[in-house]
């Protein structure tokens, strides 16, 4: 198994050396997936249980990131809830953080899903074939996996759009399946408005929903 570290150096150590952030809350259910080099599975991902970071798994590889910032976790908040006000409840359903699996060795948490309202949806994991918008936010330690690791796994697992937002740029990126790729369908800057048709009817403003 590897571990992929995304974030900046323990400032209470010396050098450069990157401390890792994965510190589960109790130990796996067997603690031979670490030293034994094989891959870690989907099975294996669920019984690390709660965890302290955001841990994520992608291909047999842990991808942990730092607890979000406030600023972050605001933006995730007022996203979901605009969403969520502007979408049929009978139809959609809306969350932040949550796990959704793209394959059996997949496992991510976007900054905020958009699903299906099914009374098949599992309460721990929604599976991709549910969801049909994700968002990321970017931060400085996770802008390069989201628009490149995630944008192909986000494609790969065929979800319908996928929202890119740089609350530094202070733009919306929205991007739409075209067959198993991302085509780009929109970048939206501060002094504009998104006008999103599919899968909610909702308008999104970066000026009243990122922070200056």
């Amino acid at each position: 198994m590897r571990l992929v570290f995304v974030g900046e150096s323990d400032p209470e150590s010396s050098g450069d050396a990157m401390t890792p952030l994965f510190a589960p809350d109790k130990p796996p259910v067997s603690a031979t997936i670490f030293p034994d080099g094989r891959p870690m599975s989907g099975d294996d991902y669920l019984a690390l249980g709660v965890t302290s970071p955001r841990v994520e798994l992608l291909d047999g590889s842990l991808l942990v990131t730092p607890d979000p910032t406030r600023t972050h976790q605001r933006i995730a908040r007022h996203l979901a809830n605009t969403f969520e006000s502007n979408a049929d409840p009978a139809r959609l359903e809306v969350d932040d953080a949550v796990n959704v699996q793209l394959g059996p060795d997949r496992m991510v948490i976007p900054d905020v899903v958009v699903y299906a309202a099914d009374d098949r949806v599992d309460d721990l994991i929604i599976d991709s074939a549910f969801v049909v918008l994700v968002c990321e936010i970017h931060s400085p330690s996770n802008a390069t996996t989201d628009k490149v690791l995630k944008k192909h796994y986000y494609a790969a697992a065929g979800i319908p759009w996928y929202l890119m937002v740089d609350p530094t740029a202070r733009t919306f990126a929205l991007y739409e399946l075209a067959g198993s790729v991302y085509k780009e369908n929109s970048i939206t800057k501060a002094n504009e408005v998104l006008h999103l048709t599919e899968p909610v009817v909702v308008d999104l403003d970066p000026a009243t929903l990122l922070p200056d």
